[in-house]
């Protein structure tokens, strides 16, 4: 590896955090609380000014404002917008800028590429280079090795080291993750990952476990999120088919749990997030490269079909609405939570979209109310904001978010409302009943149709699971 040439002023305690969201914000005060000085990059100025006058534009993380006002005051962490600068002073560079997938389910590195190609230009030989951002295998030892070398005319391996480390946290408990779940590091050589490893060890506290590339790095990360939404399906799967046969789905998989090889996730009315709907299209998307392949393609049905199931949930919602209301057509509906779970700011690939298609598909007034959001907020989602106004003429209500808030709902506000559904079996249903309303879950088998069908309809109901109808 050779010397560096970078400027005087460089320190080889400091790393250059690429992307100062929600997790990579916690991360720059992570590496800041282990004796490093941080730059922070991004491309928005409103994040850089914030974190540069000592405050969090971050609000779901407990710990944070105050760790990002100590280490801006004791000059341990700044934020820049000049990227490059802030490369050519680093020993390390972390980058956690993200990779989303479009309407059209297609892969958009645009904001990696460009984090990329900045990231370039300011790199000096002797550089480690991690990527945290979740991506597909084989993105960090081809296409952004590439980039990196083309833009720096440094060469990975030789002249500077290069390595993948999936980020494994949740958003409101990031610092407790970073301590709790082993680091996953990969590199594209064996010096690439031991200078990773050595460095992770410096400001972490979690195990580390090295893997034999980047591309088995990546590839853990994506087989962790799938399996979860593969799960999450199966769930779902059985909810159907108790509501087809009266039984109880919760508590059967809470029976069945107790057997120590048996980790069955809850049912609800559809998965959303940055992560577990995203990522299997991340996996999926290997099998478009034929040089990937061995002697078998992969085939991955299994992502493709979980990934249909939990999209399919929200219609199979309104179709439990509608087996109770009658047709949908000019009926007013209310979604309680636009998140895309409950207690978080965060609407990305909520299920409640998919609910609110469905609705109108069906005919259905459509409404919406989530406290965590402002009416602007919601308004530019998409969504028809729910008023005082609106109460008398609502006739069903579904539950999209567990929001502890509507714990205590005042479900009695509406006099028209004939049925609850919640979604991510949040509510009280002593509660909800006690005000007229009659209360249903997924999965809990007290299907309108299921009490009228004889016998041998019900498997019939059963092997439905994947339509996209109410018949």
């Amino acid at each position: 590896m050779q010397n560096r040439s970078c400027a005087a002023d460089r320190l080889s305690s400091t790393v250059a955090v690429v992307g100062l969201g929600k997790i990579g914000l916690p991360l720059a005060i992570q590496f800041a609380q282990h004796d490093r000085r941080v730059i922070g990059c991004d491309i928005d100025p409103a994040v850089v000014d914030t974190i540069n006058t000592g405050q969090a534009h971050v609000q779901e993380e407990p710990e944070l404002a105050a760790a990002v006002a100590s280490a801006v005051a004791s000059g341990t962490l700044s934020a820049t917008l000049v990227t490059s600068e802030a490369v050519c002073q680093a020993a390390v560079v972390v980058v956690i800028v993200p990779v989303a997938i479009d309407a059209q389910r297609e892969i958009d590195f645009q904001a990696l590429d460009a984090a990329t190609i900045a990231i370039g230009e300011g790199l000096q030989p002797g550089t480690l280079v991690i990527y945290e951002t979740t991506l597909p295998v084989g993105t960090t030892s081809s296409r952004l090795r590439r980039l990196l070398e083309r833009v720096s005319h440094l060469q990975a391996g030789r002249d500077f080291y290069l390595a993948y480390s999936p980020e494994r946290v949740s958003s409101g408990s990031i610092f407790r993750d970073l301590r709790t779940y082993p680091k996953i590091v990969g590199g594209i050589d064996e010096q690439s990952t031991a200078a990773a490893v050595e460095f992770y060890r410096s400001v972490l506290d979690a195990d580390i476990m090295p893997m034999a590339s980047t591309d088995e790095a990546e590839f853990v990360k994506l087989i962790e999120t799938t399996y979860r939404d593969v799960n999450i399906a199966l769930a779902n799967e059985y909810a159907r088919f108790a509501d087809a046969r009266g039984l109880d789905v919760v508590a059967a998989i809470s029976a069945a749990n107790t057997q120590p090889y048996s980790h069955i996730h809850s049912p609800g009315v559809g998965v959303g997030g940055h992560c577990i709907p995203v990522y299997p299209y991340f996996l999926l998307a290997g099998i478009e490269d034929p040089s990937s392949h061995g002697p078998l393609p992969p085939q991955l049905t299994l992502p493709r079909s979980a990934r249909r199931v939990n999209d399919a949930m929200a219609e199979y919602a309104v179709c439990r609405v509608e087996e109770i209301l009658g047709t949908l057509a000019r009926q007013s509906v209310l979604i309680l939570g636009v998140a895309y779970r409950g207690d978080v700011h965060e609407a990305a690939f909520t299920s409640a979209q998919l609910l609110q298609d469905a609705l109108r598909e069906h005919g259905a007034t459509v409404y919406a109310d989530d406290p965590l959001f402002s009416d602007d907020e919601l308004h530019a989602l998409g969504y028809t904001l729910f008023a005082p106004e609106h109460e008398s003429e609502v006739r069903a209500i579904i539950v999209q978010a567990g929001h502890r808030v509507y714990q205590e709902y005042d479900f009695a506000r509406f006099p028209a409302c004939r049925v609850v559904l919640d979604g991510r079996r949040a509510m009280d249903r002593e509660r909800v009943e006690a005000c007229g309303i009659r209360y249903v879950a997924i999965g809990d088998g007290r299907s309108t149709k299921t009490q009228r069908a004889n016998a041998q309809e019900a498997p019939v109901l059963a092997e439905r699971g994947g339509q996209h109808s109410c018949d």
